[in-house]
């Protein structure tokens, strides 16, 4: 019991602080509010939920014996991000007219989203080789990890989407849409360091 605590606790903290996932929600949050980012989160949940769920059944073990492929993931993974926080950085205000017709990102962006996150893939191998003695079964330890982590990815990237919805009510100017838009995509930015060192 002590072991499936401590899991839910390393879920809950990993997927609600700072990461490429959380900046997405938020900035979607700004620019579209929980609603129509609403496909996004559920995307991104499920997305982290299939990756922890692959990783305990062995993808971790065949990315930990081929430090290349490892390598090409990591390089890959930080090149999106930095297009993402690129792309975040750089816009303004969003325009309300051109904003209602526009779509937030999509479910099917949301799901893939957490397979380029670098520090998607250190929770999901984390959380395989620290949480492998709950059950005796690789299978049984995927569904785990996968319904463990699902639920609480969903909670915190809805967290951090209404975080986003509500600052976007408190800016009043281009010149502070982007200040907030720059610190978010530097944030983003910054989050793949660790993954480096």
């Amino acid at each position: 019991m002590e072991l499936l605590v401590s899991l839910i606790l390393f879920a809950v903290v990993t997927t609600v602080t700072p990461g490429g996932a959380n900046l997405m929600a938020a900035a979607s949050g700004m620019r579209f509010g929980w609603r129509r980012s609403l496909p996004l989160l559920l995307g991104i949940a499920l997305g982290l939920a299939i990756l922890v769920a692959m990783t305990a059944t062995g993808l971790g073990a065949l990315l930990q014996s081929v430090p290349a492929l490892q390598l090409a993931m990591r390089v890959a993974g930080s090149a999106y991000l930095i297009w993402l926080a690129w792309r975040i950085g750089r816009s303004g205000a969003p325009n309300i007219a051109a904003d209602n017709a526009a779509t937030p990102s999509s479910f099917v962006a949301g799901l893939l989203l957490p397979w380029l996150n670098p520090k998607a893939w250190s929770m999901a191998l984390a959380a395989a080789a620290a949480y492998a003695g709950l059950t005796l079964s690789p299978p049984q330890l995927a569904l785990l990890l996968a319904t463990t982590f699902g639920l609480a990815a969903f909670p915190a990237l809805s967290l951090w989407c209404a975080g986003g919805s509500m600052l976007a009510r408190t800016l009043r100017s281009e010149t502070q849409w982007r200040a907030v838009n720059a610190g978010l995509g530097l944030l983003l930015a910054a989050s793949i360091a660790p993954m480096w060192l």
